[in-house]
């Protein structure tokens, strides 16, 4: 374990900078910063004097909008095993493992089934925390199991699918569970007989594809409408995708019969939250040195020294032009930190 000294024991009050450990690289640091290598080391920290504390993996989905008083724990457990079943694969993967270069691994051995969740971002520790999706598939479907180090035991328990609470971007993490623990591995399924899941727009073009097809035309759709954060700083999709009732989406659908639109089991309807943006003529807005993507209105950008303020304000305009145009509430889909911990948009301004 690399453990940093706190603030208080170093000449700067805030001597480690968290700009480079997420992607939307605001310019914040942290008190106290936990490097950890082996899940074990988990049980050497005294969680009980530890105070505020905030578990960052890929920075794919963190913005820290101001200095973070409390630490920082990185889990970067690292390995894949396999193990051959009669009707499919199973594989655990350690949480500090990249998602996206598991993808190509399980391509690459013939594996395949998550092609559909090609080049997104981050590490696998954080894939159940928001049940992690693109193109129709989600995490859930292939999750197997999680393994999840509890704090008030000190023991790594494993919980089955089932115990998840597996939602739309939803997880039992992301709430009964949240700050109780920290994800150090999760089991995937993945079965032989493979299916393609061509169920959306720019999928369902291919005919009878190969994995390898499904997984080139995600990564070529990707990367034709979302910015590549080393280039320009983003943490992909800002915002849900709202889910509505039959009845609101039937008012709006009567005023825009092009709106794009996915029925859900429970019969309501999921929108697309980037058209809607787009719709209200969203994309290039600038606040400051933040602005919304000019390809893909659902990305917000730092374009230029971009700070905090900047950012709550421009998602804030966001959340309000779509409010009084269509109804609709947008909630953020990234995680906004702020000095004490994670908080909701609505908290801040």
């Amino acid at each position: 374990m690399v453990l940093h000294k706190s603030a208080s024991q170093n000449s700067a009050s805030h001597p480690f900078s968290l700009q480079s450990l997420s992607t939307f690289a605001l310019p914040a640091f942290a008190h106290n910063l936990l490097h950890l290598q082996q899940a074990e080391q988990l049980t050497e920290i005294d969680f009980g004097h530890l105070g505020e504390f905030y578990i960052l993996g890929g920075g794919s989905n963190s913005i820290f909008l101001e200095d973070y008083a409390g630490t920082i724990i990185q889990p970067d457990f690292k390995g894949i095993s396999i193990s051959e079943q009669a009707k499919s694969w199973q594989l655990h993967i350690a949480a500090g493992e990249n998602w996206h270069r598991l993808v190509c691994f399980c391509l690459e051995n013939n594996m395949p089934g998550l092609e559909n969740l090609a080049l997104i971002p981050g590490n696998c520790g954080a894939a159940p925390i928001q049940n992690i999706g693109a193109y129709g598939v989600e995490l859930a479907n292939f999750c197997d199991y999680v393994d999840w180090f509890e704090i008030a035991t000190g023991k790594i328990k494993r919980l089955h699918r089932s115990d998840c609470g597996f939602g739309y971007r939803d997880s039992i993490f992301k709430g009964a569970l949240k700050g109780k623990g920290i994800i150090t591995g999760i089991g995937l399924l993945l079965p032989k007989q493979w299916q393609p899941n061509l169920s959306y727009p720019g999928l369902r073009e291919l005919d009878n594809p190969t994995p390898q097809q499904v997984f080139d035309t995600v990564v070529a759709i990707r990367q034709s409408k979302l910015p590549d954060p080393d280039d320009i700083p983003n943490v992909g999709s800002f915002f849900k995708n709202p889910v509505v009732e039959q009845s609101t989406f039937s008012g709006i659908k009567a005023a825009y019969p092009a709106i794009p639109a996915f029925e859900q089991t429970d019969g309501r309807i999921k929108l697309a939250a980037g058209w809607l943006i787009d719709q209200c003529g969203l994309k290039g807005t600038k606040i400051g040195g933040a602005a919304v993507h000019h390809r893909q209105a659902l990305v917000l950008t730092n374009i230029d020294q971009c700070s905090g303020v900047d950012l709550i304000s421009l998602a804030k305009l966001v959340q309000a032009k779509v409010k009084d145009k269509f109804a609709v509430d947008l909630e953020p889909e990234v995680r906004l930190i702020a000095a004490c911990g994670e908080t909701k948009l609505e908290n801040l301004g």
